[in-house]
C-alpha cells in the first residue's frame, strides 16, 4: 500500500492503493449540508488555512476498472448535492454511467440538474437509481424534467428503481446498505471491498451482514458530541471496530469536528478523516 501526502496547500489530493487494483472511490465533498466554512462562521476551522478543512457537501464516485467491468470502465456518484458542478470539474470527470442516491435531503439532490453536461457529451438520458419515495422527491424538486413537454435542453434523465436489494448496473454488482437517518431511510452501497455510508445514526441488521469482508469502510461522523441523525464520532469508531475494514475513512464531517490538525492524530490506527478529492483504490 503506497500513499501520498501533498503539501499543505496543494490542491492535488493524496491517493491510497491496495495492492490488486479495480474498485475506486473518489471522496467528492466530505462536509455537512452547510459544508466547510459555514457561513458567517469565524471558529477556528471555519478560518483554518488548512486545505484538508475545506469541506463540500458530501457526495462520492465509483470506478470500476475495465477489466472488471463488461464493457469497459464504469462510473458511478453518490448524490449530486448543490456543490456536485464544481466537483465534476475538480475531478475532471469525463465519463458517467449512472447516478445513485442515497436519499432526497437537499444536500444530496441539488445538483441534478448538471447531469446536462453528460447527457450531451454522451448523447444519452442518464441513468438514476433511487427508492420510489425519492424518485417522487425529485419529480418535485425537478418538476420540469419530468414535464409532459420539457423545455428544450432540460437535464433528460431515465429513473431506475431501488428497493433495497443488491442489483447489477452495466455489468457491476451494487450492494444498498439500508440505514437510518434519525426515521429516514437511507441507502449506502457497496461495490466490491468499499463500502460508503452517509447520513445514518444505525444500521439495518442486513447492512452488518453486507459489509461482511469490507476492506475500506467510509460512514459518517459529524461531531464529537451526540445527535438525533448522525453517527458522532464516538458511535462511528464502535462501528467501524465491529466491522473490521483494513481502513475506513470519516466523511459528513461538521465544523463541530474540530481541525484536521487536531483530530486526526486522536483517531485509532488505520481510521483517517475524509478529504475532499480523496481516491482510495482496492479490489
Amino acid at each position: 500500500m503506497q500513499r501520498y501526502f501533498p503539501s499543505v496547500g496543494t490542491p492535488e489530493p493524496r491517493q491510497i492503493n491496495f495492492a490488486h487494483m479495480g474498485v475506486h472511490l473518489t471522496l467528492l465533498g466530505t462536509g455537512t449540508s452547510q459544508g466547510v466554512p459555514v457561513i458567517a462562521c469565524d471558529c477556528d476551522v471555519c478560518t483554518s488555512p488548512d486545505p484538508r478543512d475545506k469541506r463540500l457537501r458530501s457526495s462520492a464516485m465509483f470506478e470500476v476498472d475495465g477489466d472488471h467491468a463488461p464493457g469497459g470502465k464504469r462510473t458511478f456518484v453518490i448524490d449530486t448535492g448543490p456543490d456536485f458542478r464544481q466537483q465534476m470539474l475538480r475531478a475532471r470527470v469525463q465519463q458517467l454511467d449512472a447516478v445513485l442516491f442515497t436519499h432526497e435531503h437537499k444536500d444530496h439532490v441539488a445538483g441534478l440538474d448538471d447531469v446536462r453536461a453528460f447527457n450531451f457529451r454522451q448523447k444519452r438520458d442518464m441513468d438514476v437509481y433511487a427508492t420510489p419515495r425519492v424518485q417522487q422527491a425529485l419529480r418535485r424538486e425537478f418538476h420540469y424534467v419530468f414535464a409532459e413537454n420539457p423545455y428544450p435542453g432540460v437535464p433528460r434523465v431515465r429513473l431506475n428503481d431501488l428497493d433495497g436489494a443488491p442489483l447489477n448496473v452495466g455489468g457491476v454488482d451494487i450492494v444498498p446498505l439500508p440505514v437510518k437517518h434519525y426515521q429516514l431511510p437511507v441507502l449506502g452501497f457497496r461495490i466490491g471491498p468499499i463500502a460508503y455510508v452517509t447520513d445514518a445514526n444505525a444500521f439495518a441488521p442486513e447492512t452488518w451482514h453486507r459489509l461482511e469482508g469490507v476492506e475500506v469502510l467510509v460512514i459518517n461522523a459529524l461531531r464529537k458530541q451526540k445527535h438525533i441523525s448522525h453517527f458522532n464520532l464516538d458511535e462511528a469508531l464502535e462501528v467501524i471496530e465491529r466491522v473490521g475494514p483494513r481502513e475506513a475513512y470519516l466523511t459528513h464531517i461538521s465544523h463541530l469536528l474540530g481541525e484536521h490538525q487536531d483530530v486526526a492524530p486522536d483517531l485509532p490506527r488505520g481510521v483517517f478523516l475524509g478529504e475532499d478529492g480523496l481516491r482510495i483504490s482496492a479490489g
